[in-house]
C-alpha cells in the first residue's frame, strides 16, 4: 500500500449494522490526507480500462435484455392467464435492471473508464444512451458539473436539497405516509424525464435549464454543437424505435420497450437520490467546501445481487467520485484500498434499499446548519416542518 495507507486513522467499522448508527455524521472538518494520498493506496493496475472486458459488459447486457424479450413475447400468451400476470413484471424488472447496467455502462463512456480512447467512449456511449432515449452528451456535461460540485448547495446538479424556506406551502399535505408514497411514485415515474426536460431537483437557473436544448444556461457556446448531436442521437433512435413500433404493434412495443424502461427510469432515480442523500453526510455553502469534501459528501449502498448488474455503481460510489475513469470492474478492489486511508470520512449504509428509500423520504427533507453552531456554513438533513 501507498503512502496514504499509512495513515493513522481511526477505523470505519464494517457496517453489520449491529453497531451502526446511520445518524452519526460524517466528519465535516478538512481531511488529514490528500487525494494523491489516496490515490497511492489503490494498485495501478485498477486505473487500467480494457475495451474488450468493457464490451463484454455491453453484449451480455442486452444479450439478456433481447433474450427475455424474445422468450417473453414468443412463448408467454401459451401460459395460463395467471401465470402470465406474474411472468412480466417479473421480466419487465429484470430487462430494467440489466438495461440499467447497460444506461452505467455508458456513464462509464462519459467519464473516460471504458477504454483507453476518448473519442471511441463517445461514440459507444452515444450510441448506448441515444438507443434508450438519453442525450448523451447533454447528460455527460451536466453530470461533469455534479462531479465538479458535488456537495457544494450553491453549483451542484443532482438532487440539490432545499433549504427550509424553500420548502413548497403545500408539502405538509404530503408528509405523512400515503403522501410520501405518492411522491415515491411519482418520481419513479417522471422524476427522470422531467429531470432532463426541466432539471427537476436539480440546480436552480435563471430560466429554463433543459438538456435536450443547446442554449440551455448548463451549456457553454463550444458544447452546442454536442447538444445539437445528442438530440439527433435520441430523435433519431426515437423514429427507429417508432418504425420498429408499427411493425410490431403497439401492444408488442410496450411490452418489450415501454414497460422496462419503466423500471429503468424508477431505478435511475433511487440510484441517484440515495447516492447523496442520507442522514450523515454534510452539505457545504461556496465560503466553506472544497473538492475534496464535497466528493466525500456520499454514501456507498448495498443492493445485493443488483451491486454486479449495475455495474457497482452505487457499492462504490465514494471511489467513484475520488477517481471516476476507474472502471467499474476494478472499483470493488479500489475501494477496499482506500478505505483504511478514508477511515471515519468513508461513508457505507448496508440497510436494505426500500427501507433506506423509505428512511430517507421521511428524515432527509430539507438542510439547515446546526442551531447554536459557530459554523453556519455546513448543512445536514433535517425533517422537522411546521414544528412536527
Amino acid at each position: 500500500m501507498g503512502g496514504g495507507g499509512q495513515m493513522s486513522l481511526p477505523p470505519k467499522p464494517k457496517n453489520s449494522h449491529a453497531d451502526y448508527d446511520v445518524h452519526q455524521r460524517v466528519p465535516h472538518s478538512k481531511p488529514p490526507f490528500t487525494l494523491s494520498q489516496i490515490k497511492k493506496a489503490i494498485p495501478p493496475h485498477c486505473f487500467k480500462r480494457s475495451l474488450i472486458r468493457s464490451f463484454s459488459y455491453v453484449v451480455s447486457d442486452l444479450a439478456v435484455v433481447c433474450l427475455l424479450a424474445y422468450v417473453s413475447t414468443h412463448y408467454f400468451h401459451r401460459l395460463p392467464r395467471a401465470a402470465a400476470a406474474l411472468a412480466w413484471p417479473a421480466v419487465w424488472l429484470v430487462q430494467g435492471f440489466f438495461l440499467v447496467g447497460y444506461w452505467c455502462l455508458a456513464h462509464e463512456c462519459g467519464h473516460h473508464a471504458f477504454s483507453e480512447y476518448k473519442w471511441l467512449d463517445d461514440v459507444v456511449g452515444l450510441l448506448i444512451h441515444s438507443s434508450i432515449l438519453v442525450p448523451y452528451f447533454s447528460w455527460k456535461i451536466s453530470h461533469r458539473i455534479h462531479h465538479s460540485n458535488a456537495g457544494l448547495l450553491e453549483k451542484d446538479e443532482s438532487f440539490v436539497p432545499k433549504f427550509k424556506s424553500d420548502i413548497p406551502w403545500y408539502y405538509s399535505y404530503f408528509n405523512h405516509p400515503p403522501g410520501r408514497v405518492l411522491i415515491l411514485l411519482g418520481s419513479g415515474l417522471a422524476g427522470w424525464p422531467l429531470y432532463l426536460a426541466c432539471n427537476l431537483t436539480g440546480r436552480s437557473y435563471d430560466r429554463l435549464a433543459c438538456h435536450f436544448d443547446p442554449y440551455s444556461p448548463m451549456y457553454t457556446d463550444r458544447e452546442r454543437t454536442l447538444i445539437f448531436l445528442s438530440d439527433a442521437g435520441v430523435l433519431a433512435s426515437a423514429y427507429a424505435w417508432w418504425r420498429v413500433a408499427a411493425a410490431m404493434g403497439f401492444s408488442w412495443f410496450l411490452k418489450a420497450f415501454v414497460a422496462p424502461m419503466m423500471v429503468v427510469n424508477a431505478t435511475i432515480v433511487v440510484i441517484i437520490y440515495l447516492h447523496h442523500t442520507h442522514p450523515s453526510l454534510p452539505h457545504y455553502n461556496s465560503s466553506e467546501w472544497d473538492w475534496l469534501r464535497g466528493a466525500l459528501s456520499t454514501v456507498d449502498r448495498d443492493y445485493g445481487v443488483l451491486n454486479k448488474v449495475f455495474h457497482h455503481i452505487a457499492d462504490t460510489h465514494v471511489l467513484h467520485h475520488l477517481f471516476s475513469s476507474i472502471p467499474h470492474y476494478h472499483a470493488e478492489e479500489a475501494t477496499r484500498a482506500i478505505e483504511p486511508v478514508l477511515g471515519v470520512y468513508y461513508q457505507s449504509d448496508r440497510t436494505p434499499i426500500l427501507k433506506a428509500l423509505w428512511r430517507e423520504v421521511r428524515e432527509c427533507i430539507y438542510v439547515e446548519p446546526d442551531e447554536g453552531s459557530p459554523n453556519k456554513n455546513v448543512f445536514w438533513f433535517n425533517n422537522k416542518v411546521d414544528g412536527k
